[in-house]
């Protein structure tokens, strides 16, 4: 697994980065050596933030964030948080009998432009793109709860539209379809 880690508003030493691929690293054990992990590490006052994101060669992308005073914890509580859904999936698809390349999802663009929509006076903090892939609500709503979100849209396999599952507040799931 290739890990590339960057900083925002601090300095990496070699004592950061090494924990980071001594910590982070052993992740590897869920995943293939093609396999790509982003790690960014920003500061803010007294407050150490870490944000990691796996892209996998085939499967979900999974992210994890945390903020501590001490950045040794924050790695730390990412690690766990990781593990425990690179875990979780894994049981998913044994449970279901499915393969690995059943979740489709596999490479995710993130743009961190700001645009400024002049009619409403908006402002779009972050752009994602994605290249949307046939999957079931079933598949949708798993890589949802892996990226940690609350929404996911996708190209539904059965009726070949775009859709999005959400999470409703009574603990359920929702789908909503184009007419």
């Amino acid at each position: 697994m290739r890990i590339t880690i960057s900083g925002k508003q601090i300095e990496l030493t070699e004592g950061i980065k090494d924990a980071i691929h001594e910590k982070l690293g052993r992740l590897d054990f869920y995943l293939s050596d093609e396999s790509e992990m982003k790690v960014t590490v920003r500061a803010k006052k007294s407050r150490q933030t870490i944000e990691a994101t796996i892209i996998p060669i085939s499967g979900p992308i999974i992210r994890a964030e945390d903020s501590e005073e001490n950045l040794y914890e924050a790695i730390d509580v990412v690690y766990d948080k990781l593990n425990r859904q690179l875990r979780k999936y894994k049981n998913k698809l044994k449970d279901k009998h499915q393969r690995h390349e059943s979740i489709r999802y596999e490479n995710i663009e993130e743009f961190d432009e700001i645009v400024e929509e002049a009619d409403k006076n908006l402002i779009i903090e972050r752009t994602k793109k994605f290249d949307m892939k046939p999957m079931t609500c079933e598949e949708a709503i798993l890589q949802m709860e892996l990226i940690g979100h609350n929404f996911y849209m996708f190209n539904n396999i059965e009726t070949e539209e775009v859709c999005v599952v959400y999470k409703r507040n009574n603990g359920g799931y929702g789908l909503i379809e184009q007419e």
